[in-house]
């Protein structure tokens, strides 16, 4: 793992050091010094360098370099998101804007810090709620003093996301499934490409320590929960990545998510679904170029979803060659212009209703050029949000909440789904 840690100045001078294992040593700084911060290859090359069998990896902060030395095979994006969190915590204690000034006068608080959140180069506690509680030097005031035996369970790292005594008179979760829709469709009407990226924000407002079962329709749990011979339809999850309050062991043994959760909001989850992708919006286009001084578009607009649903910040941007001089436009609803700084024809309807459909007709004049080319006909983009839909089918199957107390807990959900990239070749 990580064997030292150094912050340099801009010169490349050592402000600080600290080493966890003896297979590198404070020489190799020289090294780092000559042939990356001398030579300016901080700014135009990759955070990695490899020197006499040593990589280096490294990230700025203002004018002061934050180094891991290490010579085994590590896992860069752990040693990164290290280096990352440890700029985070010297933030909270020493301010956002902190300074080589104010780290050379904070030395025993940041070397305090060091041993706190690395042993013999293996990444420890970094929770800055939980160093609060022990680590006293700087601006960061504790709260509350701890009791040791909590302070132990704190330090182990068992659950340093959320501090025991929290009341509230009204038990509350709030949970936003948002939905990012990427398709890609070919000239000829086929799909080229679909699949819906999706995360579960949740902003919890609960009493005490409880813990949570959060449950999808995951095809998984469905079917082995389906005891009869009807199949409820599920969705193909993903590529799920969690918060780190939940318990991946029972996730793996049974698809179920549960979880102590952080107090106020976090995200959960994120996933992806690549099959049986519900489109939210079908668009017809037809192109017909009429010499070189003539083109005519027209494009039509169906929303798939329900008719109780509707569509709002609806833009649609239909490519128009670089030589249109003119254009008459007519559209069914909404408001369509022809912006030549975009090179584009921009749709936009404040409300889309489900199951409606509508038309834009075009007639574009162009102007001859000395030497023609043809035109390149870049895809038609779409923009929208459709509220209370998920176009990957999945939806909140149930969220349990269990504490001691055993109080009521209100439950509220929200859907939306948006436009990644939504292209349409024509």
């Amino acid at each position: 793992m990580i064997s030292m840690i150094m912050i340099l100045n801009q010169k490349g001078e050592i402000m600080i050091s600290r080493q966890y294992r003896d297979d590198v040593s404070r020489v190799a700084a020289d090294s780092f010094r000559i042939q990356v911060i001398a030579a300016k290859e901080a700014s135009s090359q990759p955070p990695v360098k490899r020197i006499e069998n040593c990589s280096f990896l490294y990230t700025r902060h203002l004018n002061m370099y934050f180094v891991a030395l290490t010579k085994s095979n590590v896992n860069p994006a752990l040693v990164f998101e290290y280096l990352f969190q440890k700029i985070r915590i010297l933030k909270a204690y020493l301010g956002e804007e902190f300074d080589e000034n104010s780290m050379r006068n904070n030395m025993t608080l940041i070397y305090e810090l060091m041993d706190e959140t690395m042993d013999f180069g293996y990444p420890q506690n970094c929770a800055v709620d939980v160093l609060r509680l022990y680590i006293n030097l700087g601006n960061v005031k504790p709260q509350d003093e701890p009791e040791p035996q909590q302070l132990t369970k704190q330090i182990t790292g068992a659950i340093d996301w959320r501090r025991e005594g929290i009341r509230y008179k009204k038990n509350e979760v709030y949970i936003d499934v948002l939905e990012s829709v990427n398709l890609l469709i070919s000239s000829t009407g086929s799909i080229l490409r679909s699949e819906v990226t999706g995360r579960v924000q949740m902003n919890t407002k609960l009493t005490g320590m409880p813990e949570c079962k959060f449950g999808l329709n995951d095809k998984l749990v469905i079917e082995k929960e389906s005891t009869t011979g009807r199949k409820k339809p599920g969705v193909e999850i993903d590529d799920c990545t969690f918060h780190r309050c939940v318990r991946l062991g029972k996730f793996d043994a049974d698809r179920t998510i549960t979880f102590i959760p952080p107090d106020g909001e976090f995200e959960l989850m994120r996933y992806r679904v690549n099959d049986n992708v519900n489109l939210p919006f079908r668009l017809i286009p037809a192109v017909q170029e009429e010499g070189q001084t003539k083109c005519s578009i027209n494009l039509k607009v169906i929303a798939n979803f329900s008719e109780k649903l509707f569509a709002t910040h609806v833009v649609i941007k239909v490519p128009v060659p670089k030589n249109t001089s003119k254009s008459k436009i007519k559209n069914s609803f909404g408001r369509a212009k022809y912006e030549p700084e975009q090179n584009a024809i921009v749709w936009r309807i404040k409300r889309f209703p489900g199951k409606a459909e509508c038309m834009l007709s075009a007639d574009l004049e162009l102007v001859r050029t000395v030497r023609p080319k043809a035109w390149a006909r870049p895809p038609i983009n779409v923009e929208f949000q459709v509220p209370m839909f998920t176009a990957s089918g999945v939806h909140v199957r149930f969220l349990r909440v269990y504490d001691k107390a055993g109080y009521h807990t209100n439950r509220w959900v929200r859907y939306i789904t948006k436009a990644g990239g939504y292209q349409i070749k024509i």
